[in-house]
């Protein structure tokens, strides 16, 4: 009899709790958030999504639920439910109301007033990981595609978390991937499951690395290898010596543009001669916030205001305005923006750019070499997009850099 009251009571006790989640999974999915942020404070509990870059509140649940959220969701992600004090990780796989299934990725964090929860929606939708959808140009398409149909050399996608290096990997890899060919991939975590491709998570705690991976992997004679993100020395001498020895390999590394890709491996102990033979092309990428076709506003801007601004691009710089579009807002979109698209920096390693990387050439000469062979920069590839008026000025100057 004790049992069962004490089951009626935990059923009662958990219903607003698991109406709350999948009122919060529904919210999420229908806005096309990217993360979920469940942050308990000490007299409030705060809910935020993630909506094209930019966090936004939703209606919290009362205070003394936190401990029952933490839980559900920890239950749900498999994860242990009685380990409060170290931060965990774990996936769930979750049915909404209109037949969509949402693949989350949950973090948990112990903070002073309890567990701090970041659920990342990853995507299901295989058809939008493709070059197009992403936002690359036919000019830096051509460019990637002529660097992933080579049989051996080193792709590296670069830029700050949360930039969408990922998901580029991932569209190359989906257009890679066929029965012929050996792939895998080591990541930390893998965030999109790719049929046909052999997927591992780094596990540190076990000495399962990118190092100790990547090493198995050259033994089950790999065609194409996908690295999460290179980290250190060990780390890029393996996936160096893998491209040249005959297999097609991509990677990221945290760098503001293409041209520093190559100082950080150099600052990594990488021998010059080594980066100049082995990497085919670097792709410098952000994301930015689409306008919403239903409300962006016209505006002109003055050359001189565009030249004061740092944003000097347009040969006919004698023209006295330039055209470009605002945010406004409307039932459409938040805060005028709707979506979001990628800026791109693709620059092949050619001949001359090999040459200074022997010489151990500052970033500012391979940054200047790169422009003479028709590289653009982040902010010129995003002024392009702000002439078209796919995104707004402001957006631009706030995830680009003048030099």
């Amino acid at each position: 009899m004790e049992v069962h009251q004490s089951s009626k009571l935990a059923t009662l006790t958990e219903a607003p709790v698991v109406h709350y989640l999948q009122q919060a999974w529904e919210i999420a999915a229908q806005l096309r958030a990217s993360d979920i942020h469940f942050e308990p404070f000490e007299n409030f509990y705060r809910v935020r999504l993630r909506v094209d870059g930019v966090l936004q509140e939703i209606t919290p649940p009362p205070l003394e639920l936190k401990e029952q959220i933490a839980s559900r969701i920890k239950v749900l992600s498999r994860l242990d439910i009685a380990e409060k004090r170290l931060p965990q990780d774990g996936r769930m796989n979750l049915g909404l109301k209109d037949a969509q299934r949402l693949n989350l990725r949950v973090s948990t964090l112990p903070t002073l007033f309890g567990e701090k929860i970041v659920v990342r929606i990853l995507p299901t939708d295989l058809a939008k990981l493709n070059l197009d959808h992403l936002g690359y140009g036919m000019a830096d398409k051509q460019k990637l595609l002529e660097a992933i149909h080579k049989p051996h050399g080193m792709i590296l996608v670069t830029g700050p978390t949360g930039s969408g290096k990922s998901q580029s990997l991932y569209a190359c890899l989906n257009l890679l991937n066929r029965a012929e060919v050996n792939i895998a991939s080591v990541e930390d975590p893998s965030e999109i499951q790719l049929p046909g491709i052999n997927q591992v998570n780094v596990k540190d705690r076990i000495g399962l690395n990118f190092a100790t991976t990547l090493r198995a992997f050259l033994r089950q004679d790999p065609d194409i290898l996908m690295v999460g993100e290179i980290r250190d020395h060990e780390t890029a001498d393996i996936v160096m010596k893998a491209s040249q020895t005959g297999h097609l390999v991509m990677s990221t590394l945290h760098t503001q543009d293409a041209p520093s890709a190559l100082i950080r491996l150099r600052n990594m102990g990488v021998a010059t001669y080594n980066l100049a033979s082995s990497i085919s092309l670097i792709s410098a990428q952000r994301l930015v916030r689409r306008l919403c076709v239903h409300c962006r506003k016209p505006i002109s801007v003055s050359a001189q205001s565009l030249k004061e601004l740092g944003l000097q691009l347009f040969p006919d710089q004698a023209a006295p305005q330039h055209h470009f579009h605002a945010a406004q807002g409307c039932s459409q979109c938040y805060k005028g923006y709707w979506g979001r698209i990628g800026l791109f920096q693709v620059m092949p390693i050619t001949a001359a750019l090999q040459h200074l990387i022997l010489q151990n050439a500052s970033r500012q000469e391979l940054s200047s070499q790169a422009e003479k062979e028709g590289v653009c920069t982040l902010r010129h590839a995003g002024l392009l997009q702000a002439s078209m008026g796919i995104t707004s000025l402001a957006e631009v100057m706030a995830h680009t850099d003048v030099t």
